[in-house]
């Protein structure tokens, strides 16, 4: 368009004046071009730095926490992507927002460990790990701390409070303690402690503990655990210090436990254990069973009235349901470790919570378990109007239930699940499992130990036997 105005129309001229408007003028466009500098300045300036791990004393920590398992893909991180999170990535992402490690140094760089593996579903009140974290004191106060020579400082970072603001309600750190800079969380664990829990509904308990009384003392526990050719495992032998069976409390008086306090244990071999006392318990397995199972060698002496068989491979049986499963307690030497929540013992004058809210988030949830569990009961009080109970007895003895308009055998499996089955085989009359040292071999010349040789140059490794559940 030409820019001899005289011949522009009256729409055009508007158009040109509007357009001019819109422009700025020289002063205008300094003063912009001014602003633009100052907000690149400022940008720059603001733009975090690098948080420089190197610059700061670290120290050598053990972190005492309880979690959910049902929320969780097991305790063990894993690289690949899993359907759930793990509880070890949950805690390191934690520990990497807080800076307390270093992300990039990875869990090599903080000499991570844990005292013992729960799979799937499993739940702990007192797992443990130990590994090195970002600290307040200085180098001669963080060796005093870590040798136990001296109380906690008020520097001190406060790890629980720290790490439960951005951890999820389902993982709760419960105390921290100094250690020395050879301290393992899994090799200075003196025991664990397994706690299982289950209904008594229809089970004889006094059999069940007879069965339990049998798992004391040092034994070959092959034929109950999982067996895991990857781990070349060849030496079965652990000792159970303590099983007993107890009422969880007299407000839930058909609510029972399994107390198993061993100074390692097998893989899955907790649920193993407690799907023959599920056996036992329902009258389909005599207590003796578990003598049998537990007699590799032969060296095992019957008690007044059994009849003990050499079992040297494991029968086909399932384990029990992992819900119930809960890692109580992971034991150490009071030399070894000083539990505390901000700097001071738990107990003290000075243990409060500081806003943190452990016991009364904790206090909560349970409250809102009880009222599902009153809803629960009350759906069964309701169904029970016009429903019968199913159970009954069986041809075999054992109690049955309505299934198809026969009588079926019920297995129990645990929390609240079982299987029902025409005909109950008894488990030493079962197929057995090949032998330790066929299935070590097969995997050896099989495709499973070349991925894992090539897992483990990835991972590093983790030949951790005691991986219990």
């Amino acid at each position: 368009m030409s820019s001899s105005y005289e011949n522009w129309s009256r729409e055009d001229l508007i158009a040109r004046l509007k357009q001019l408007e819109g422009r700025p003028n020289s002063q205008q466009r300094v003063q912009l071009a001014q602003n633009s500098s100052k907000t690149v300045a400022t940008t720059l300036s603001t733009r975090p730095e690098k948080f420089d791990f190197a610059s700061y004393p670290r120290r050598k920590i053990a972190l005492k926490f309880c979690y959910s398992g049902w929320e969780y893909n097991g305790l063990a991180y894993q690289l690949k992507p899993t359907p759930l999170p793990t509880v070890e990535g949950v805690i390191f992402d934690a520990l990497t927002k807080t800076k307390l490690i270093d992300p990039d140094a990875g869990y090599d760089g903080c000499e991570w460990e844990k005292c013992g593996r729960t799979d799937r579903g499993v739940s702990a009140a007192g797992q443990v790990i130990s590994l090195w974290v970002r600290s307040a004191l200085e180098e001669n106060m963080i060796a005093a701390a870590a040798e136990h020579t001296s109380p906690a400082s008020p520097a001190a970072l406060d790890y629980v409070g720290i790490l439960n603001r951005v951890l999820p309600p389902t993982i709760r750190i419960l105390a921290w303690s100094p250690v020395s800079k050879t301290f393992s969380a899994r090799f200075a664990c003196k025991y664990r402690h397994y706690k299982y829990f289950f209904s008594s509904e229809r089970l004889d308990i006094p059999k069940m503990r007879d069965a339990a009384s049998r798992l004391l003392g040092l034994h070959d526990f092959r034929n109950l655990c999982k067996l895991d050719p990857a781990k070349q495992i060849t030496m079965f032998d652990r000792k159970i210090l303590r099983a007993d069976i107890d009422p969880v409390d007299s407000v839930s008086p058909s609510v029972y436990v399994l107390n198993l306090i061993g100074t390692a244990f097998l893989y899955h071999q907790v649920r193993h254990i407690m799907a023959v006392l599920l056996l036992v318990g329902r009258g389909l397995e005599h207590p003796s069973v578990v003598s049998s199972l537990v007699n590799i060698k032969g060296a095992q002496q019957p008690r007044d009235g059994d009849s003990l068989e050499v079992v040297d491979c494991k029968p086909e049986y399932q384990m029990a349901d992992a819900l119930p499963l809960m890692l109580w307690d992971c034991a150490y030497s009071d030399e070894d470790v000083d539990w505390r929540t901000d700097g001071h013992q738990p107990g003290g004058d000075n243990s409060a919570e500081d806003g943190r809210g452990i016991y009364h988030l904790l206090h909560s949830i349970r409250a809102r378990s009880e009222i599902y569990l009153t809803l629960n009961q009350h759906f069964l009080d309701a169904a029970s109007l016009f429903f019968p109970e199913p159970w009954l007895m069986s041809d075999q003895g054992p109690v049955g239930i309505r299934s198809g308009g026969s009588i079926a055998i019920e297995v129990p499996l645990g929390g609240g699940n079982s299987r029902k089955l025409q005909q109950y085989v008894p488990l030493l009359e079962r197929k057995r499992l090949d032998p330790v040292g066929v299935v070590n071999e097969r995997w050896r010349n099989g495709k499973g130990f070349r991925r894992d040789q090539k897992r483990l140059m990835v991972e590093g490794s983790d030949s951790d036997s005691d991986q219990a559940e």
